[in-house]
C-alpha cells in the first residue's frame, strides 16, 4: 500500500520581546500594544491551524537563541509542533533554509501576523499545490502572507533579489520562477503592519 506524502506547514515567528516585534505597528500604537497584538495573533493562529490538522506544523523562530526558551514562554504550543531556528540572513535566505530543512512533501510557510488566516485557507493552498509548483497568498501591501512549494522540483532561486517590505515583493518573487514552472494565487489577506491596518482590523471584529 502506497504511503501518503506528508504535508508541512511552517509558521515564522519572532521572540516576543518588547520593541523587537511589529516595529512599524509599534510606532503607531505603542510597543506594549504591538507586542500584545503579536502574541494574541500567534496564539490564535496556532489554535486554528496546528491542532488535529492534516499536516505537520513547524514553528521557525528568530533569533536562534530563542529556540530553547520557546516552550517556556509559549505554553500554548502543542507538543507535536516542531521548533526550528530560522538561521542567519535576510527574509529570503531564512525562508529558503526553512523549506530545505523539512522532510519530503509539499510545504507552506506563513507569517504570524495575519489574523484572518483560517484552516480553510491552508487547505485551499495545499490543494492548489497539487496542480502547481508554487502557491502564494497575496497581501494587501504587495507582499505575500503565504508561500508554498510542491517540492517535486527545486526552486533554489525563488527568494533571490527580492525587495522585501516593499510593494514589489510578490512580483520580484514571481519573476524568479523558471520557464515552465507554474504558480497560483490564493486568497488576498491583510497583514497588520501599521496603525491604519490595525484600526481597520479592529473595526471589522
Amino acid at each position: 500500500m502506497r504511503r501518503a506524502v506528508q504535508r508541512h506547514l511552517v509558521i515564522f515567528a519572532k521572540e516576543p520581546r518588547l520593541g523587537a516585534v511589529k516595529t512599524r505597528l509599534a510606532r503607531d500604537i505603542g510597543a506594549a500594544a504591538a507586542l500584545r497584538f503579536y502574541e494574541k495573533t500567534l496564539r490564535a493562529l496556532v489554535a486554528r491551524v496546528a491542532r488535529d490538522a492534516g499536516w505537520r506544523t513547524w514553528l521557525a523562530v528568530t533569533p536562534d537563541a530563542f529556540g530553547p526558551a520557546v516552550r517556556r514562554q509559549w505554553r500554548f504550543l502543542p507538543r507535536d509542533v516542531a521548533v526550528i531556528p530560522q538561521g542567519a540572513g535576510d527574509l529570503g535566505a531564512r525562508m529558503a533554509r526553512a523549506f530545505a530543512a523539512l522532510p519530503p512533501g509539499p510545504a507552506l510557510l506563513v507569517g504570524s501576523d495575519v489574523p484572518a488566516i483560517t484552516r480553510a485557507h491552508i487547505e485551499a493552498a495545499f490543494a492548489t499545490l497539487g496542480r502547481h509548483d508554487a502557491v502564494f497568498g497575496p497581501a494587501e501591501d504587495g507582499g505575500y502572507w503565504l508561500v508554498g512549494q510542491r517540492r517535486l522540483h527545486g526552486l533554489p532561486h525563488l527568494f533571490r533579489h527580492v525587495r522585501w517590505s516593499s510593494p514589489h515583493a510578490l512580483a520580484d518573487t514571481l519573476a524568479n520562477l523558471a520557464p515552465g514552472q507554474t504558480h497560483a494565487l490564493v486568497a488576498r489577506l491583510a497583514d497588520i503592519d501599521d496603525g491604519a491596518a490595525y484600526a481597520s482590523f479592529r473595526a471589522c471584529r
